[in-house]
């Protein structure tokens, strides 16, 4: 059997899966936004330039690719839970990883059940008029991912 590109090194998602306004949740000029900031880290700190982050929350949907650097950005409503839910396709995994990312001050059932010395992995920090999330994929501050069946 021939290996797929996703069993050697792909998937290359960065490039495949853009979209017009693709990091825009929101139509333009919308009040009550949110703009959220943040990069995809490897295991040893590295940026990660070719992942891709979808960002979702009942009718919200927007994905961003990486940069050189790692980073991404979205622009969306304020959520009416208190999280939203991201999903992680990078480089080197065979499968996506799912996550949450919590506003500051915001807490639920499930965030509650994770230990609390892993919690601040799933929580955004405010910058300015921004939210900072970054995600890491390895290593001692790896951000919580959970299985979705």
């Amino acid at each position: 059997m021939t290996p797929t590109p996703s069993q050697t090194i792909g998937p290359f998602f960065g490039f495949a899966l853009p979209f017009a306004d693709d990091a825009t949740a929101v139509p333009s000029g919308s009040t009550d936004t949110l703009r959220i900031e943040g990069q995809v880290l490897d295991g040893a700190g590295d940026p990660m330039p070719d992942a891709l982050l979808e960002i979702s929350e009942n009718e919200q949907f927007a994905r961003c690719r990486t940069d050189a650097e790692g980073a991404f950005h979205f622009i969306v409503h304020k959520p009416d839970e208190a999280f939203f839910n991201v999903t992680v396709f990078a480089r080197g995994l065979l499968r996506h990883l799912n996550t949450r990312m919590y506003l500051p001050g915001q807490e639920d059932a499930v965030l509650s059940s994770v230990d609390p010395k892993r919690r601040h992995t799933l929580v955004a920090q405010l910058e300015g008029e921004s939210l900072r999330f970054d995600v890491r994929l390895q290593g001692p501050d790896e951000t919580v991912f959970f299985a979705i069946d």
